[in-house]
């Protein structure tokens, strides 16, 4: 008999897990929400461009996708800082010749749906509205959102891959008996804006770096696109003092960016055309639990959303791909048992994850421009190089590595614990680079 699945979402993780579950032998259909929007203009607005790492490689390459994709990804090698006087300070993310990808996510999300389709043999129904599911047998309702048809589709495995505001979640898991769940708001926002190429279609600023204006509460970061423009987001708070609600008119837009970003200021002659175009947006975490129910899975958002600032979101997404595919190996696709497994060993990464994207807030807006901070930085980098088997820096974990984002969440807090002993000598900025300060962190590391 012929195997079948249903995905929920032809987002990326959707459009991703359609290829592995093709390989396996399944009879794949997906059903989305929205349009094709392979048929609209891709443009910036509420997407923020994605960081394709180490992770995210992997789960393509399981699918054997990883070529197809290569060819709309920008290396980025560090992040270059821009203080309020124009000075550009670099930072590597970690050692020579790793870097993360700057991808459009409307770019990748049309390519990974051609790739469903093509190397996935999925069938994608658009416009198909998840209404309720019946999770013991397989079944999902869909409302047709242009002729308002009720239609029922059933599957022996289906998987909600519809985003941070799961409809399968909504609609079926959390109505269930001991369903845990919770969406928190953070307090900040984001709006995008475009910065153009310059006239000869030329980058204005290094293509190869992710930018960011750090100033305290809030920070505009820009990742670069194939056509010479760059994706910018500014990240502040919804309310208070440098706030959006205190930029109200173009005057005030306008003031804000000429005194705060001067230097981006001058490179953006569209700023108030691109400001006007792209909505403000909220950034929600969301945890939940169980990650399974009957025939039904929770993958990616749907499971663990998180906000953007590891760059992650993404990547933990493709990682749920790479683990639900070992476990239907190592099973031989006895789902109860797939599911069982997958829940539990997947949670606490999830759970890491957001504190990792969280953590990495503070350490983006507060903490780039620090000084001390940076000669930490330097201090860790210099003895993960002499004592690579003793200290991965947790950026490296995260971004360079298939380390669970558990053990990096844990390994992180005991290297951050032993570097605040180590700064905390007053001549730190004078020894730093000494077989001294090496030997002390070597004992710091075996006082473990």
């Amino acid at each position: 008999m012929e195997k079948s699945a249903i995905i929920v979402g032809a987002g990326l993780v959707g459009s991703l897990w359609a290829v592995y579950l093709s390989k396996a032998g399944y009879k794949v259909t997906i059903y989305e929400r929205r349009s094709d929007i392979r048929k609209a203009e891709i443009s910036a607005g509420k997407s923020i461009n994605l960081a394709l790492s180490v992770r995210g490689w992997t789960a393509l390459k399981g699918a054997g996708v990883d070529k197809d994709v290569e060819s709309i990804a920008i290396p980025m090698t560090g992040r270059i800082m821009h203080s309020e006087a124009g000075e550009k300070t670099y930072q590597p993310y970690g050692k020579e010749g790793q870097a993360i990808y700057s991808i459009s996510r409307g770019g990748l999300n049309a390519k990974m749906m051609d790739i469903a389709e093509e190397k996935g043999g999925a069938t994608i129904h658009y416009n198909h509205q998840c209404v309720g599911a019946n999770l013991k047998e397989g079944i999902i309702s869909l409302k047709n959102t242009v002729s308002g048809e009720i239609i029922e589709a059933k599957a022996d495995v289906v998987f909600a891959c519809d985003g941070a505001f799961s409809a399968v979640r909504y609609e079926a898991m959390q109505k269930t008996d001991r369903f845990d769940f919770s969406q928190d708001f953070i307090d900040d926002g984001y709006r995008e804006l475009l910065l153009p190429a310059n006239e000869d279609g030329s980058y204005k600023l290094d293509k190869n770096a992710l930018h960011i204006w750090p100033r305290g509460r809030f920070m505009l970061i820009a990742l670069a696109n194939e056509d010479g423009t760059f994706t910018c987001t500014l990240f502040m708070p919804f309310e208070g003092e440098n706030s959006f609600e205190t930029l109200t008119n173009d005057d005030a837009v306008v003031s804000f960016f000429k005194n705060i970003f001067p230097d981006f200021y001058d490179m953006c002659p569209n700023l108030l055309e691109s400001w006007h175009e792209n909505p403000l947006s909220s950034l929600a975490i969301v945890r939940c639990y169980p990650w399974t129910n009957g025939k039904f899975a929770l993958m990616g958002d749907a499971a663990h959303a998180t906000v953007p600032f590891y760059g992650q979101g993404m990547n933990g997404g493709f990682e749920d791909c790479t683990v639900m595919a070992n476990l239907m190996e190592k099973y031989n696709e006895d789902w109860p048992k797939v599911f069982a497994e997958y829940q539990i060993l997947r949670k606490p990464d999830g759970d890491a994850l957001q504190d990792l994207s969280v953590h990495n807030y503070h350490v983006m807006r507060d903490y780039v421009a620090d000084p001390m901070f940076l000669l930490q930085k330097k201090i860790e980098g210099r003895f993960s190089k002499l004592y690579p088997d003793k200290w991965m820096p947790l950026y490296s974990q995260v971004s360079f590595s298939n380390i669970r984002y558990s053990e990096a969440w844990n390994a992180g807090a005991r290297q951050d614990e032993i570097m605040k002993k180590v700064m905390d000598r007053p001549d730190i900025e004078s020894v730093w680079d000494s077989k001294e300060i090496e030997d002390n962190i070597l004992r710091l590391i075996d006082a473990e």
